[in-house]
């Protein structure tokens, strides 16, 4: 609702969405030294997943240059998961494991209410943010393993029936000064909050073998960061160069470890990896990204940021502390063909990085698409390309004092998708989302 021209208004917006994913596993190991035969195992996975979102936003401009803000955002998940594993007995039958099968089912419900308020002093301009925040992460799990079952597995206490509630206060404030028309310079700083996802906290195990499993922790916290920044910005007719220094300050930031559970498969022990929360993660780097428009028909962004980490923390008695280098690059192209149709290519390439048990290999990809606006600009019709190289695999090396593990995996391979998007009552536009912690890449993957 527009109250005025002038920008007064009021948004509203409610989104409902339905996943229902089933994912069959069939996994088989070659026999080698130490392995009487060779095995196979099914894992059949069902996942359903309900999401509701409810987001209000209001904006106030007044006086010259200031404009008051505020809103709320509830985000309202839940996913229910199904694992079951069946293992080959001695006469070759696939037989059901009712100790590991298990139904999990996972909530997690945010409610942020949020005010910022931004106005400008002649050269000198400032945005203010403040979010309240409620994370609730609430799980139950249908199994037939004993709480002290638990506690042999784990070696510490796990909640099968948990509720877990987190209030946390985040600021945001911006600070920039206009040296010359095409020229500033910004000060910032913001709190920013990391939430564990559904199976990084579901303890019963996935694997890819008898021997190599990932299990979630339920008593994963959410990890907490403040972050600092500096940056440059300078603009001529058509370059546009930004960059800037930050430093990060995380506390009980996430980290992914690997151990022996001193459990064996005829002479081989069973190798666990469990994320915890680590104590402290620093990290302090400089970006530059540069935008370039040498014609109308062409637009090319490219950035580049190199940055050092260190962490610090221990988890039953052994310590995980490292402290590594690393960078990582984005590029992007836009090209305008004839017939009005839009080419874009998208390139990332994320370094190398070590931690105190793995190295991981760099890993790049490319996204290719076409598209073009159908029916008065009313519909988008496009086609895609993921990981056009198939290259966005995640290789590494882990190395402690019981075991070496050398590992590939890869997510999702290369997918092509067509896409028509249709648009009532309004034509193509961009739309700002408040509230959010914001974020792009981040070469994640699951297991």
């Amino acid at each position: 609702n527009k109250f005025d021209d002038n920008g007064h208004q009021l948004t509203m917006d409610l989104q409902y969405e339905n996943d229902n994913e089933t994912q069959p596993s069939f996994i088989t190991e070659t026999a080698i030294t130490g392995i009487s035969n060779n095995a196979s195992e099914e894992v059949f996975t069902e996942e359903k997943q309900n999401e509701y979102l409810v987001q209000a936003d209001y904006v106030l401009p007044f006086g010259e240059g200031s404009q008051f803000e505020a809103g709320y955002r509830g985000n309202f998940k839940n996913e229910n998961t199904d694992y079951t594993l069946n293992i080959e007995d001695a006469a070759g039958n696939l037989v059901r494991n009712d100790t590991v099968s298990n139904i999990f089912d996972y909530t997690e419900n945010v409610n942020a209410l949020y005010t910022q308020y931004g106005t400008k002093f002649g050269d000198f301009s400032f945005l203010l943010g403040l979010r309240l925040e409620n994370t609730q992460l609430k799980g139950n799990i249908d199994s037939p393993f004993s709480d002290e079952d638990l506690v042999n597995a784990f070696g510490f206490k796990i909640d099968t029936d948990f509720d877990n509630n987190y209030l946390g206060l985040f600021p945001t404030v911006n600070l920039i000064y206009e040296l010359t028309d095409t020229e500033n310079v910004t000060v910032g700083y913001n709190r920013r909050i990391n939430r564990p996802r559904g199976w990084f906290i579901n303890p019963f195990p996935s694997r890819s073998s008898r021997t190599n499993i990932f299990q979630g922790n339920p008593n994963l916290a959410p990890a907490y960061a403040s972050a600092y920044d500096l940056g440059y910005l300078k603009r001529w007719e058509k370059l546009t160069l930004t960059s800037s220094v930050y430093y990060q300050y995380e506390t009980d930031a996430f980290e992914r470890v690997q151990q022996g559970t001193g459990q064996f498969f005829e002479g081989i022990e069973i190798i666990r990896t469990i994320p915890i929360n680590l104590a402290t993660n620093e990290r302090i780097g400089a970006e530059a990204a540069i935008l370039y428009n040498p014609a109308k028909w062409l637009r090319l962004n490219g950035s580049v940021n190199f940055f050092q980490f260190k962490t610090e923390g221990d988890f039953n008695g052994v310590d995980y502390g490292a402290k590594n280098n690393s960078w990582f690059g984005r590029f992007s192209s836009k090209v305008s063909l004839p017939a009005s149709i839009d080419w874009q290519t998208n390139a990332s390439y994320r370094g190398a990085t070590e931690n105190s048990q793995t190295k991981t290999d760099g890993i790049f990809s490319i996204d290719m698409a076409l598209s073009k606006e159908v029916f008065n600009e009313r519909a988008t019709l496009s086609f895609n390309v993921r990981d056009l190289l198939n290259s966005r695999k995640r290789n590494s090396l882990t190395t402690t004092d019981r075991f070496v593990q050398d590992s590939e995996f890869q997510w999702r391979e290369r997918q092509f998708t067509m896409t028509l998007i249709y648009r009532f009552n309004q034509k193509k536009k961009d739309q700002n989302r408040r509230g959010e912690n914001g974020g792009g890449e981040d070469f994640d993957f699951e297991g």
